[in-house]
């Protein structure tokens, strides 16, 4: 499933009860918007907590990738120089006959 879909069902979700709870209040309207703000600013920052962690998520992944990716670099220069070195001791082994 897409993040795109899932924001949007959480949405959805989110006003219908929003919807739902206006309708059936038994509180008077004050009480039923401050209800209603106090759970959007819940809902807020549950998203923002979940966001955070994805991003933290990604983060760490992407340095993770990082340091392999530098890591099998530095064995390709030493694997590289070691070839070289062979390249050039089998050079002067022939030019010595």
């Amino acid at each position: 499933m897409s993040t795109g879909r899932v924001l949007l069902g959480v949405l959805a979700g989110v006003a219908a009860g929003a919807a739902l709870g206006i309708l059936f209040a038994p509180d008077k309207g004050t009480e039923t918007r401050r209800k209603i703000s106090r759970k959007s600013d819940d809902y807020v920052n549950n998203l923002k907590s979940k966001f955070n962690d994805f991003i933290g998520s990604v983060t760490d992944r992407l340095d993770g990738a990082a340091a392999e990716a530098e890591e099998l670099a530095d064995k390709g220069r030493a694997r590289l120089a070691e070839a070289n070195r062979n390249v050039r001791n089998v050079v002067n082994d022939a030019s010595n006959l």
